[in-house]
């Protein structure tokens, strides 16, 4: 799962899709430079990710002042983009100008669901994205004096950005927008985890690893500074946070589980559905395609269990696979780790054969920090090429000794998030700088996840899933994302509520209880992203499988790659036009 401050880039073909020598439009491309830098004016803390170091210091609060800031941002850059005349345009400024165009008009449709209200969650918080970057060895960067400021000046705003959120939540107790209680209860401690004033914490690791450089007086100077901020500002805000979340936010919490119950709710998932999949799909037929797929999938299940005499049921198997030590290897974190590396050295070798680009970005796996690692799951968050930031694997380890290799199966966990899934296609795409840099550092749900989830299928071919419990483990994995549609659609249409959508997930895959109750209040909290990985990841085989009909011989798979990584995100629509015009190019 990306995380939700990453940020997809696009990268542009090498080859000419359709012979059109038509030049780009050097206004169109001044729009798009524009409308990038005041963006990372918007949301300050995701240039911060993407490695733009202007606004290190800035985190602005959704007060009425600035969300007015933002709607006039959002109509101010649809009006000049929409003087354009899209169909006079080269093929490639169409796609910018469509992307651009459907994340504008998403933003500003979103608004009238006032995300504001509720604006922390135990998935996505500002608290926790300022301890990852306060830490030092996230996208923050801390090697100058400046940067040191910058933190500073960044840390002293968010006292006012607490009042903010409070305020905002306050008016959604009113309006009746609030979050699950079950929600709540997990976000409590996470916040009270936070506030914890101990040499432990993230937030002091800067002053107890100052560049070798520094003088002796700026180190004094700025370790005074960021005690006394973390004290007074940081530790201070993120504990008013937990003790409204405890004795106000809590007693008001909402019973329910789907947004369904929320004002505009059944509409509201619609639109959800659509900023998440780029695609305009029914509730229902989501549903209804998530049982069709659980039942396919369960199938294949089915037929490994008989090719390895288990004389049980599946969901007997299934708990054999939960429970059996011999799926349970590991005593250390480093073993969990290093058994992620293993798994790199054998796809290496075959990499080559299915794919003709690669990144220049680093990469690493890195354990996630013990503040979030109870109610996060794994994820990746995006490296950078000028700072020399690799893209990071994080792996939630809370006992290795309990980690299944199996259970969310490492194998295909790593080809997702990893290599070739997320690392290949977000920092191939970052890498690219001949493109708007708005497009270098464009997210679509639907591609993305679609992309990662697609390269789970590859294992095989890259020398992985080589015994029966790997391959049911990677068919675990798929099933779950198929159990997803089944399951988001179900909550956030009042099908389904929190325990029965759990039952139904550890009834259809081997997961753990605490498992299953994270994934279901990850859709709960974060309502229809969870669509996102099946469609893309079908629309995806739905075209590999066209072109191969289509070109015969001459379909090559490393090529397919190539031209999806080269093209990068995009909503699937437009991804469909672009990849037909691929294919005619092989003809």
């Amino acid at each position: 799962m990306l995380n939700k401050t990453s940020t997809i880039a696009i990268v542009l073909l090498a080859f000419s899709l359709n012979g059109n020598a038509q030049q780009n439009n050097q206004n169109l491309h001044q729009l798009f430079d524009e409308y990038y830098k005041e963006a990372n004016t918007i949301d300050p803390l995701n240039a911060t990710f993407n490695g733009v170091e202007d606004y290190n210091d800035l985190l602005p609060a959704d007060d009425e002042t600035f969300l007015k800031k933002k709607h006039d941002f959002y109509a101010k850059y649809l009006k000049q983009l929409q003087n354009f005349a899209k169909e006079q345009l080269n093929r490639e400024d169409k796609i910018s100008y469509t992307i651009l165009e459907n994340g504008l008009q998403t933003a500003l449709k979103l608004e009238k669901y006032h995300a504001e209200y509720m604006p922390i969650n135990q998935m996505i918080n500002t608290p926790m994205y300022l301890a990852i970057l306060g830490s030092g060895t996230s996208a923050q960067p801390f090697k100058t004096v400046k940067d040191y400021h910058n933190w500073l000046k960044r840390s002293k705003a968010f006292p006012h950005w607490t009042d903010v959120a409070i305020d905002n939540m306050r008016k959604g107790i009113k309006t009746g927008m609030v979050l699950p209680k079950s929600l709540v209860v997990k976000v409590i401690p996470q916040m009270q985890a936070l506030a914890k004033n101990d040499e432990n914490s993230s937030f002091y690791e800067p002053i107890k690893n100052f560049p070798k450089d520094f003088p002796e007086s700026d180190k004094k100077r700025l370790s005074k500074a960021f005690k006394e901020i973390i004290s007074k500002d940081i530790f201070a805000s993120i504990q008013k946070l937990a003790t409204f979340f405890q004795n106000e936010y809590l007693p008001k919490a909402r019973l329910t589980s789907g947004i369904n119950a929320l004002p505009n709710g059944k509409e509201m998932y619609k639109d959800y559905i659509f900023s998440n999949t780029t695609t305009n799909k029914d509730p229902e037929d989501v549903y209804q395609l998530g049982l069709s797929e659980v039942t396919r999938i369960t199938s294949e299940m089915e037929k490994i269990k008989t090719s390895i005499d288990f004389k049980g049921t599946l969901p007997e198997l299934f708990e054999f696979m939960k429970t059996d030590k011999q799926f349970m290897p590991f005593k250390t974190d480093k073993e969990v780790l290093d058994a992620y590396q293993t798994i790199y050295i054998t796809i290496e070798p075959n990499l080559p054969k299915y794919f003709g680009i690669t990144p220049k970005t680093l990469f690493e796996a890195r354990k996630t920090e013990d503040f979030r690692a109870s109610s996060v799951p794994a994820q990746f968050l995006p490296g950078d090429l000028p700072s020399n930031r690799p893209g990071i694997f994080y792996v939630s380890i809370l006992d290795p000794a309990k980690i299944n290799i199996t259970n969310m199966d490492m194998e295909s966990l790593f080809l997702h998030e990893a290599i070739p899934g997320h690392h290949f296609q977000v920092s191939l795409q970052s890498e690219n700088t001949g493109s708007p840099e708005f497009r270098q550092k464009y997210m679509n749900s639907a591609f993305a996840e679609g992309w990662a989830l697609y390269t789970e299928s590859l294992g095989k071919d890259l020398g992985l899933y080589t015994n029966p419990y790997h391959q049911l483990g990677a068919l675990g994995m798929e099933i779950h994302r198929a159990i997803r549609l089944v399951t988001d659609a179900g909550l956030h249409t009042g099908k389904m509520n929190r325990e029965e959508a759990i039952k139904y997930t550890m009834d259809n895959e081997p997961i753990s209880e605490q498992g299953a109750t994270s994934e279901i209040e990850r859709y709960m909290a974060v309502p229809a992203q969870a669509l996102s990985y099946k469609i893309g990841e079908l629309k995806i085989k739905e075209l590999r499988d066209k072109y191969k009909k289509q070109l015969g011989d001459k379909f090559s798979f490393r090529d397919f790659h190539d031209a999806i990584l080269k093209g990068g995100a995009m909503p699937l629509t437009v991804f469909e036009n672009y990849m037909d015009d691929w294919a005619k190019t092989v003809k």
